[in-house]
C-alpha cells in the first residue's frame, strides 16, 4: 500500500513546541542528588563502616566532620559485647580523596604521628585490590593494646610502641592475599601490673612480606628475656617461642612466665597457630 505523505501545514501555522528531555532532565537531577549526598555524606558513615569491617573492635566515636574529611576517638575493644575497652590520647583526623583509579587517604593522630600523616592508598584491581601504607614512622601507647582482651586485659602493658614501615602493601587477587615489604616494631620500656619488675626491657619485632611472611621476636634488653619467629600459612600465623627471666629474677617474674606460655622449668614456651 502507497504511503500517505503528511499534510502540508498552513501558511503562517507556529511550529509545534519541542518535547522537553524529561528524561534526561530526571537522571540529571538524581545524579546531582546523589553527588550532593556523597559530598555531605556524615563522618558516621565511615565510623559505621570501620565498626563493621573489623567487628567492633575498631570504633571511631564523637565523629566529626565528613566521610571526605573528620575526627574522631579512636577506640579499641574486644570485639561485639566485650566489656575491655581502650582509647587513644586526642583524636585521629582523616582525609580520603578519589583518585584516578585509586582512593587515598590520609591518617593523623594528635599523639602518635610525629613525622606527619600516615598515608594509605587503596587500588581496585580485576578480581582484587591491593593497599599501600607510604613508608612512615608513628609512635603509639602500649596501654591501647589492653582494649583488644585477653591476654592483653590481664597484662595491662605500658610503655611505647614505635611503628616503621618500609613498602608495606597488601594483596588480594581471587580470594588469596599475599604482604610485600617490611615493617619493624620497637617496644620500649615494656611494662606490666603483673610483675613487680619495672621495667621488663625492650624489644622488636620484625614483619617481612613474601611468599610466606616471616615475624620474628628479638630481646632488646631488659630482664625478661623474649625470643620467636613465626610465619603464615595461609591466612594463619605458627608461631613458637619462649619467655625467661634474668637470672636472680625467676621468682619475681613467676606469676608473668605462667600467663606468657606453658612452663618448662625456667621457661615459658609460647606457641599459636
Amino acid at each position: 500500500m502507497k504511503r500517505l505523505a503528511p499534510a502540508p501545514r498552513p501558511a503562517g501555522a507556529a511550529a509545534p513546541p519541542p518535547r522537553a528531555p524529561w528524561g534526561w532532565a530526571l537522571g540529571g537531577a538524581l545524579l546531582g542528588l546523589l553527588l550532593v549526598g556523597l559530598l555531605a555524606a556524615p563522618a558516621r558513615w565511615l565510623a559505621a563502616g570501620v565498626a563493621r569491617a573489623s567487628g567492633d573492635m575498631v570504633q571511631l566515636t564523637d565523629a566529626q566532620g565528613s566521610l571526605w574529611g573528620g575526627s574522631a576517638r579512636l577506640l579499641l575493644t574486644g570485639g561485639a559485647g566485650s566489656q575491655d575497652r581502650s582509647a587513644l590520647p586526642g583524636r585521629v583526623h582523616w582525609r580520603l580523596r578519589p583518585g584516578w583509579g585509586a582512593l587515598a587517604l590520609q591518617l593523623r593522630a594528635d599523639c602518635c604521628t610525629p613525622s606527619g600523616p600516615l598515608g594509605l592508598r587503596l587500588s581496585p584491581r580485576w578480581g582484587g585490590a591491593a593497599l599501600a601504607l607510604a613508608d612512615a614512622h608513628s609512635v603509639w601507647p602500649a596501654a591501647l593494646l589492653a582494649g583488644l582482651g585477653t591476654p592483653f586485659n590481664t597484662l595491662q602493658p605500658q610503655g611505647e610502641l614505635n611503628l616503621t614501615t618500609q613498602a608495606l602493601s597488601l594483596h588480594w587477587q581471587a580470594g588469596r592475599a599475599s604482604l610485600q615489604g617490611g615493617a619493624e616494631l620497637t617496644l620500649r620500656q615494656l611494662s606490666s601490673r603483673v610483675a613487680t619488675v619495672q621495667p621488663l626491657g625492650s624489644y622488636r619485632v620484625q614483619l617481612q612480606g613474601g611468599e610466606t611472611p616471616t615475624l620474628t621476636l628479638s630481646t632488646l634488653e631488659g630482664p625478661l628475656r623474649l625470643t620467636g619467629s613465626g610465619q603464615w600459612v595461609g591466612r594463619r600465623l605458627r608461631y613458637s617461642g619462649e619467655a625467661r627471666a634474668d637470672p636472680g629474677l625467676e621468682a619475681a617474674l613467676a606469676n608473668l612466665l605462667n600467663l606468657l606460655g606453658r612452663r618448662q622449668g625456667d621457661r615459658a614456651l609460647m606457641s599459636f597457630g
